[in-house]
């Protein structure tokens, strides 16, 4: 998958690699602000009891 990227990049190296910097920047940032909050309630990490 990650090749198959690679190739459809368009431009010299140089261009590439910046591409896939701002590639993945871009998917964190979307799952940061987009698929994380959302997520965040259907998550049972908040629901933490202890008993004695």
């Amino acid at each position: 998958m990650y090749a198959w990227i690679w190739r459809h990049l368009p431009g010299p190296l140089p261009l590439r690699v910046v591409e896939a910097v701002v590639l993945v920047l871009g998917i964190v940032a979307l799952l940061m602000f987009v698929v994380f909050p959302w997520l965040e309630p259907l998550l049972p990490f908040n629901d933490v009891s202890v008993d004695q």
